[in-house]
């Protein structure tokens, strides 16, 4: 049976893109059923009702917290039905709630070699320490911000004279490849979070993966 996946955008949705474009492909163990934008003018909900997918507009205005925001959230998601629920640039802190709900079936991409750079600016902050290389990092999404298990990494090098533009650029072409390989994991159960003495740990083909994810060279 194909996993339904939900997706969570805040802009353009380009890793949205690459996820639908990979449902395509006849041996893909999952398919979009729903995406889910935080930002009216999302243009990743252009690409969702171009494939015929079904997306919402849920704006994060108007709601007197966060935590009133995220159940709605969680009513809007639930109405899917998901197995697996990706964030591909969904903009906003999620409380614990959120989080625990999901656990286990929820997964984030982020633009740096985790556990470096957490947070925002992480080009222009590889840049600023003068890291020779720079990546992505797609991992299981916990209570604290970009620090659950990784699962995969991208590396990319950083050269003499790159703007962040330029190094963002470089990542993003990694992320399109990685992500939908770590949803297609999770879609063939192949992919779980554990906790293993207090800590929380990603495994593949019932193998702990490391601080780094999968077949990172040290």
């Amino acid at each position: 049976m194909s996993s339904r996946i939900v997706v969570l955008i805040s802009g353009r949705g380009t890793n949205l893109q690459a996820i639908i474009d990979a449902c395509k492909l006849g041996d893909y163990p999952g398919s979009v059923v729903g995406v889910v934008s935080n930002k009216l003018d999302a243009y990743g909900l252009v690409r969702a009702k171009d494939a015929d997918i079904e997306a919402i507009a849920l704006s994060h205005k108007g709601f007197e917290s966060r935590e009133s925001y995220d159940q709605a959230l969680i009513t809007k998601i639930d109405k899917f039905s998901p197995d697996i629920i990706v964030l591909a640039g969904f903009m906003r802190i999620l409380t614990p709630a959120f989080v625990q709900y999901y656990q286990g079936r929820l997964i984030n991409i982020h633009p740096s070699l985790l556990p470096k750079y957490q947070g925002l600016n992480t080009h222009q902050r590889a840049i600023d320490a003068g890291d020779k290389e720079h990546g992505v990092s797609v991992h299981f999404v916990t209570e604290k911000l970009d620090g659950g298990p990784v699962i995969l990494q991208a590396k990319v090098p950083v050269f003499d004279g790159d703007t962040s533009d330029d190094l963002a650029a470089r990542v993003h072409e990694q992320e399109h490849r990685i992500y939908p390989l770590v949803v297609k994991w999770l879609c063939e159960n192949r992919l779980r979070m554990e906790t293993k003495d207090k800590n929380e740990v990603a495994i593949l083909d019932n193998n702990i993966l490391s601080i780094s994810g999968y077949a990172n060279d040290e």
